[in-house]
């Protein structure tokens, strides 16, 4: 039982249904913050930050932020004295705008980083006491940072409910290889360590404790569980982890997902072991992907079903994510070993379609409770039975994205995707179309194969697809001219229109190239 749960009539009421009626909404709140302002992080004031400071004897804070190349910066701040603590908070600090993005010039580099105060939290692995907050870009102008990665998302998301009146929610799947030394100790099956079970699985309890440091500092997780991968090599094992998240506010789902990498990773240097997100490590055995469920909300209700079926609104976010497919690769898949995992036959997409609880394809309508079924009741039959609504649990999954994806930009441009096909005059018809209800793979299916595009196979052929289809993302300011212009030249720098082909038959230069990324995103 939790030590919160200070007796048993308390415990019962936290999962009876006067939980509502609880004085304190929060006190079960994994952050240290929410739980002691006792109010969510949205309401989180400049003087509700001081007061948690002083009142719980916080000596240091630190500003992380995220770069162009996917991982969290850090600035920290030691508290002299009150007038100071009021000034950063307030004022912020400058920062060398060309060290962080390609993009920023070094003859006016100058930017400002604002601490968001509403997502604060203590950070785990400070031997000091130490508070962390995300920042946001700000110009020399006082403004956001127009292509500043949070200011990026923050008007994909406005504009998708500008055109449709909807909320735009999503969570992330984010899979992972811990990295420790071989053992001969209740040896896994290859490839065969899906919800593996200790001792078989080796790095359960260091997902635990990752899971447990991401909902402090405020991730909402829905699960984690060993994933399907796990091989020897060089006298290491190496072991495919998960941890999904909740559906919450786009921004929300791409702050969560950018901490929780930097959580896994300090966690991983702490505990001695290595940790990578890398697209693909070697051939012929599972990479690691980063799924993106998505679900769109109005009013508290979720709208991704009518009545028990897909809804049309949710087929018409489907159908714009069918026509910038090509195209979000060049968010979501930024660097070449991306393409060493779209593959067939390994559970990871490489045609443009769409199905139902169906694997192969780029998008999956995954099962969604949509039955009205009391299926505890069948299960407990001594449990009364109830009519639960389950209907916000249904959403839609895009599976191309992987560790290396900016995540800012990919959300981004699935804001812009979806709210596309809101604009597309036959979107229905791009949704029927593009639906499959086999697996694609099977040769029986050659016909069907036949009929769908194929997703890039490169980081040149993503840019190529990127250019051809940029007016979409540059309209309403989403993404500047410059943004895309940047994006299209780094994965044009990759040249490898023909790697894959031409290291097929060559250890030496895939291992290389997964020395290379190895710590992408």
């Amino acid at each position: 039982m939790s030590k919160f749960a200070r007796n048993t009539t308390e415990y019962y009421l936290l999962i009876g249904n006067s939980l509502s009626v609880m004085e304190n909404s929060f006190q079960y709140n994994a952050n240290d913050v929410v739980r002691y302002l006792n109010k969510p992080t949205a309401e989180f004031t400049k003087a509700d930050i001081v007061r948690f400071i002083c009142e719980n004897g916080i000596r240091m804070i630190n500003f992380l932020y995220p770069a162009g190349d996917g991982r969290l910066k850090t600035l920290n701040f030691v508290i002299t004295d009150m007038d100071y603590l009021d000034t950063i908070l307030t004022c912020g600090e400058r920062v060398d705008g060309s060290s962080l993005f390609k993009s920023v010039q070094a003859s006016s580099s100058d930017l400002y980083v604002l601490p968001r105060f509403s997502t604060a939290f203590v950070d785990p692995f400070a031997e000091i006491p130490t508070l962390a907050l995300l920042c946001g870009f700000f110009d020399a102008e006082g403004n956001p940072l127009a292509s500043g990665p949070e200011q990026t998302l923050k008007k994909a998301a406005a504009a998708f409910t500008k055109t449709t009146g909807f909320e735009f929610e999503a969570m992330g799947e984010l899979e992972y290889y811990v990295i420790m030394p071989e053992t001969d100790a209740f040896p896994a099956t290859d490839q065969r360590n899906y919800h593996e079970s200790d001792p078989f699985a080796k790095t359960n309890t260091f997902r635990v404790k990752c899971m447990d440091a991401i909902a402090r500092a405020g991730g909402q997780i829905k699960y984690g569980h060993s994933e399907v991968g796990n091989f020897r090599l060089n006298g290491f094992i190496y072991e495919q982890n998960e941890i999904e998240f909740l559906p919450v506010n786009v921004i929300d789902a791409a702050d969560q997902l950018v901490v929780a990498k930097w959580i896994i990773r300090n966690m991983a240097f702490q505990e001695g072991y290595n940790v990578t997100f890398a697209p693909k490590i070697t051939t012929g055995k599972a990479g690691s992907g980063l799924h993106i469920h998505m679900r769109l909300v109005q009013n508290g209700k979720n709208l991704m079903l009518e009545n028990g079926e897909l809804s049309d609104n949710a087929k018409k976010a489907i159908a714009g994510m069918m026509d910038l497919a090509p195209s979000l690769t060049a968010f979501g898949n930024k660097n070449p070993t991306s393409y060493f995992r779209l593959v067939p036959h390994q559970e990871a997409p490489t045609n443009i379609c769409w199905g139902l609880r169906n694997r192969s394809a780029l998008v999956r309508v995954p099962l969604g409770w949509a039955k009205d079924v009391d299926m505890s009741h069948k299960a407990n039959p001594q449990q009364p039975m109830e009519h639960y609504d389950t209907s916000m649990k249904q959403t839609v999954e895009i599976r191309n994205g992987d560790g290396s994806a900016d995540l800012y930009q990919l959300l981004a441009g699935l804001c812009v995707a979806c709210r596309h096909g809101f604009e597309m005059p036959d979107a229905l018809e791009v949704a029927e179309k593009t639906f499959v209800a086999v697996n694609i793979h099977d040769p029986k299916n050659a016909a069907v194969l036949e009929k769908i595009n194929s997703l890039p196979d490169s980081c040149v052929a993503s840019a190529d697809c990127l250019e051809r289809q940029r007016k979409v993302y540059e309209e309403q300011g989403i993404f500047s001219a410059a943004m895309i212009d940047g994006i299209i030249k780094e994965l044009r720098d990759y040249n490898d229109k023909t790697l894959r082909a031409d290291i097929e038959n060559n250890p030496e230069a895939q291992l290389e190239l997964v020395q290379r990324f190895f710590h992408c995103g």
